[in-house]
């Protein structure tokens, strides 16, 4: 028995009534990235203007990797590549840009210049790694899931690297190491050298010896260990130089000749004047050291000793002093093999006379 359909009071529903809810609900497909559709409008602005551009660029669009409802082609990755490389190229320009201006500034020192430019380095990537994403339609909520493992790899593995960069910067703050100053290095086996710092860089400190060796020193290294800097104050520095005469020698003399020998130098400053102190009584000589004040440790110290010692022999040899050299009492013990020897050597010595009578 059929009923009337105004009589029924739950009416099936029509094919249209269950269409129309199943096309509203579906998610239409979308993109991962907004330059996929800046893409697609490149490819009918070209199209519309000629052609042959228009069919070359469906050909590239034409090799495309799908994966569900992401579809991604050799035109998309092309245009991907050019946005990546025209943000790099803009930053580096304006990098240039800010730190030729940066060098203009007078009133800056050099170390507030190179602050400044790491500053601005910093800055500049930052703003081109926004910019980058934004123009390739990343959208970083997407990212969430993975912000967690990132910032623990971060935390774990690149701790180190944040570290020596917050502490170069905070080096170049505090004005503690600069360029241009002079400092002590220990090497690896413990050995004490002294080095020209040369570059401060955003993971360690270049520090150049006078044998053309460079040290590369972490930047967080010389934050949180001592750090014997011979120019952060003022670039004088005394030396050292160790001198030994004979006990028999005119002391006054010698320390007379010792000045004389420091003042010669060409590198020894006039004031403060050099001076000489006695040390001590050595095992063959007197000890004295001669302290000499120079203005210029990066030019080194060695040769400033060298040019002291060398004035300094031709004074002694001049006047007379003796230079000592160790000296040794030696006792031989009575033995039946040493008193054969000794008439051994007797025996030779007379016959050695015979023979020249």
């Amino acid at each position: 028995m059929t009923i009337p359909a105004a009589d029924n009071p739950h009416p099936a529903p029509t094919p249209t009534s269950e269409a129309a809810p199943a096309v509203a609900s579906a998610p239409a497909a979308s993109d991962p990235l907004e330059v996929v559709e800046a893409a697609d409008r490149l490819k009918q602005g070209v199209t519309s203007k000629s052609e042959t551009a228009g069919a070359f660029l469906e050909r590239l669009d034409g090799f495309a990797l799908e994966m569900g409802d992401i579809r991604f082609s050799l035109l998309d990755a092309l245009l991907t590549a050019s946005v990546i490389l025209l943000v790099i190229a803009a930053a580096i320009l304006f990098n240039r840009i800010g730190q030729r201006l940066i060098r203009n500034i007078s009133r800056f020192d050099d170390t507030q210049k190179l602050l400044s430019e790491k500053i601005l380095t910093v800055i500049v990537w930052t703003a081109a790694f926004l910019i980058g994403v934004d123009l390739l339609g990343i959208d970083l909520t997407a990212l969430a899931f993975f912000g967690g493992a990132f910032g623990l790899a971060i935390g774990f593995g690149l701790q180190k690297t944040f570290g020596n960069l917050i502490a170069g910067i905070i080096l170049l703050m505090d004005k503690s190491i600069k360029p241009g100053d002079v400092i002590a290095v220990t090497d690896m086996a413990g050995n004490e050298t002294f080095g020209q710092i040369r570059k401060i860089g955003i993971r360690a400190v270049s520090v150049t010896t006078r044998d053309e060796r460079e040290y590369l020193i972490p930047n967080e290294n010389l934050m949180i260990n001592q750090v014997e800097n011979w120019s952060y104050s003022s670039k004088r520095v005394r030396m050292q130089v160790q001198v030994g005469v004979s006990y028999n020698a005119d002391m006054k003399l010698a320390e007379e000749l010792m000045l004389k020998a420091a003042k010669a130098a060409p590198r020894v400053l006039d004031t403060p004047p050099p001076t000489v102190w006695m040390c001590g009584y050595g095992d063959n000589s007197v000890d004295f050291t001669i302290h000499c004040w120079i203005e210029d440790p990066e030019e080194g110290i060695g040769n400033v000793r060298s040019a002291v010692l060398k004035n300094l022999w031709w004074l002694f040899k001049e006047h007379g002093i003796e230079i000592p050299f160790p000296q040794r009492d030696i006792n031989l013990r009575d033995s039946a093999q040493l008193r054969a020897l000794i008439a051994a050597l007797a025996g030779r010595a007379e016959d050695k006379a015979q023979a020249l009578r």
